[in-house]
C-alpha cells in the first residue's frame, strides 16, 4: 500500500486482485468488512456476490444434471392451451422421445412445455423441468418428475445445451425464438457439434423459414448451408426419427 498523506487516507490500495487510487480508494479493509456486523445488507445484492450466486447455479446445475441419460430439450409457447392440437403434439413427442430411450427435458411451464413433459410421464421416462425465476412465472408443471428452478437465463440456457443431445421445437413466442436462435448459432459456429434441431409444424414456422431464406440468406446475412442446421416436419415420428438419427450416427 503507498504512502498515506498526512492525516488522510493511503495514496494506493490493493484490495486482492483491484487497485484503487485518490477518490477511488475506500476506508478500512477487507477482511474488516468481512467481519464487522455493524452495517447494511446491501453488500449481498452487489455484482461480486452475485458471481458466488451464478456459480453456486452452475455447480447445482451440474451436479444435478450430469447423470441424465441421453436427453431432448423440447420448446414451445407457455401459452399453448391444454386440449389444443399443438398441445397433443407435444404430448406425442414427449411420449415418442421416451420410447425412443431419451429422457425429456422442458422449461417447466405450462402449455407446450406442460404438454412435453405430460408425454414423458405418460411414457414412463424421465420428465425434466428447468424452471426460472419470474415474476409472473407459474411454476413446475405437474408433470415435472425432476425439476430445478434458477435466476439466471443464461445458466439455465447452458443446461438445455450441454444435457441435451438435440431440441424439438413447437410453435412458441419470443422464448421460443431465443432458444432456437442460440442453437442455431452454437451449431453453426461449431461451439457444438452433431446437434439436431427439428421444428415441429409447418405452417408456423414456415413463414420464419420463408423470411431467413429469402431475406437473410439472400442478403448475403448468412449462407445456404445454414437452412440444413434444422428440419422441419409435422410428424411426431418423424421429428423423433431424425434428432435419433443424428445423435446415433
Amino acid at each position: 500500500m503507498g504512502s498515506p498523506e498526512a492525516g488522510g487516507p493511503p495514496g494506493e490500495q490493493y484490495l486482492g486482485p483491484v487497485v484503487r487510487r485518490r477518490e477511488q480508494v475506500q476506508p478500512g479493509t477487507t477482511d474488516q468488512r468481512l467481519l464487522d456486523t455493524e452495517g447494511d445488507s446491501e453488500w449481498v445484492h452487489t455484482d461480486p456476490w452475485r458471481v458466488m450466486r451464478i456459480q453456486s447455479e452452475f455447480v447445482e446445475g451440474f451436479g444435478a444434471l450430469a447423470e441424465l441419460p441421453s436427453a431432448i430439450s423440447v420448446f414451445g409457447s407457455a401459452r399453448t392451451p391444454p386440449g389444443s392440437d399443438e398441445y397433443e403434439a407435444g404430448v406425442r413427442i414427449g411420449r415418442a422421445l421416451v420410447e425412443a430411450g431419451f429422457a425429456v427435458i422442458t422449461g417447466g411451464g405450462p402449455g407446450a412445455m406442460e404438454a412435453a413433459n405430460k408425454g414423458a410421464r405418460e411414457g414412463k421416462g424421465i420428465s425434466v423441468g428447468l424452471g426460472i425465476e419470474l415474476p409472473f412465472e407459474q411454476g413446475l408443471n405437474p408433470h415435472v418428475d425432476f425439476g430445478m428452478n434458477f435466476r439466471y437465463f443464461f445458466v439455465r440456457k447452458t443446461m438445455f445445451v450441454k444435457y441435451a443431445q438435440g431440441f424439438v421445437v413447437l410453435p412458441g413466442g419470443l422464448g421460443t425464438l431465443d432458444e432456437l436462435f442460440e442453437a442455431l448459432t452454437l451449431v453453426q459456429t461449431r461451439k457444438v457439434t452433431r446437434f439436431p434441431i427439428v421444428l415441429f409444424g409447418s405452417a408456423y414456422w414456415g413463414g420464419l423459414v420463408d423470411w431467413l431464406r429469402g431475406t437473410v440468406v439472400a442478403q448475403g446475412k448468412a449462407s445456404e448451408k445454414d437452412l440444413l442446421l434444422f428440419h422441419v416436419t409435422d410428424d411426431v415420428d418423424e421429428a423423433v426419427a431424425l434428432v435419433s438419427k443424428e445423435v446415433s450416427g
